[in-house]
């Protein structure tokens, strides 16, 4: 979802860029990596093991992607001069705040995931101290990928109602957004305007995956009392979910850049490009006794 809104971001801006797929790069091998950085002023690493169930059972796996991958491209970016952007997780940390998690805030992943994951923050700290990035983010949802978005569109046009988790806060994210947001921070960067460091790139405010839910569908023309809570006990899964993922974005200001704008903002453009809008036209022809708003 994100490396291809990302590639769309950068094309309307005139950028030149290299993408490589997995097929393409395979980031645990160090010698490939540095190869495929030479001759580029900024990297940003869009690869991961995002698999948080399967983590739990593969653990090696998925940290040979999020933490030793990560630090192949931090020491190829440390040799070549490169300046980098790693994509990051709120799943980093402990999820037991009642507050916006601070940029500085201690981490404390309650998960494989969120373990390896950290593996790479900790590696683009100890060897890019001045020119590393880690950019924190969570919720996300696109066009181009599985997301809950998508899923409950889909869902809306199979089901009469729906049991949604309503004791997780966060803040859901939209790739396009985030895109945007990763290529002005990669600008400040190469102009020497961005200090080193963690940015929280995640949206503004906060709600629940049932708060989600229901403006999904309020927003896709769908009765979101079809949306009902529940909670996380309801539906066990291998791996624990933090219960908090509210993230705070200070540090945006060092960078002389904006955070990114409110959660509901961002879902209603999203709601309008095509590929979402065709999955709620869809949800809405299946609703029995719900108007077609286009």
């Amino acid at each position: 979802m994100l490396g291809r809104d990302l590639l769309a971001v950068l094309a309307a801006a005139g950028a030149e860029a290299t993408a490589l797929t997995r097929a393409e790069l395979d980031v645990t091998d160090a010698a490939a990596v540095k190869a495929a950085v030479a001759g580029h002023d900024l990297v940003v690493n869009c690869a991961a093991w995002t698999d948080v169930d399967g983590a739990e059972s593969a653990e090696d796996a998925a940290a040979a992607v999020n933490g030793t991958g990560v630090r192949h491209l931090a020491a190829a970016c440390a040799d070549s001069g490169a300046r980098l952007l790693q994509v990051s997780t709120d799943y980093v940390l402990p999820g037991d705040a009642a507050e916006p998690y601070a940029e500085s805030a201690a981490t404390g992943p309650v998960n494989a995931y969120g373990r390896t994951k950290l593996l790479g923050e900790q590696a683009v700290a100890e060897l890019l101290p001045e020119t590393g990035y880690t950019v924190r983010t969570a919720w996300l949802y696109g066009e181009h990928g599985g997301n809950f978005v998508a899923t409950m569109l889909k869902l809306a046009a199979q089901r009469e109602t729906l049991s949604v988790v309503d004791d997780q806060q966060g803040q859901p994210t939209w790739t396009d957004a985030l895109a945007r947001q990763l290529h002005a921070l990669g600008l400040a960067a190469l102009a020497g305007a961005a200090p080193a460091g963690v940015y929280h790139g995640t949206a503004a405010g906060r709600t629940t995956w049932f708060g989600l839910a229901r403006e999904v569908f309020r927003l896709a023309g769908l009765d979101p009392e079809r949306v009902r809570p529940t909670t996380t006990d309801a539906f066990p899964r291998p791996a624990r979910r933090p219960a908090f993922s509210v993230l705070g974005h200070d540090r945006w200001a060092a960078a002389g850049l904006t955070q990114l704008p409110e959660w509901q903002q961002q879902l209603t453009q999203a709601l309008g490009r095509p590929g979402f809008a065709a999955l709620a036209a869809a949800a809405r022809a299946a609703a029995p006794g719900v108007a077609d708003h286009g």
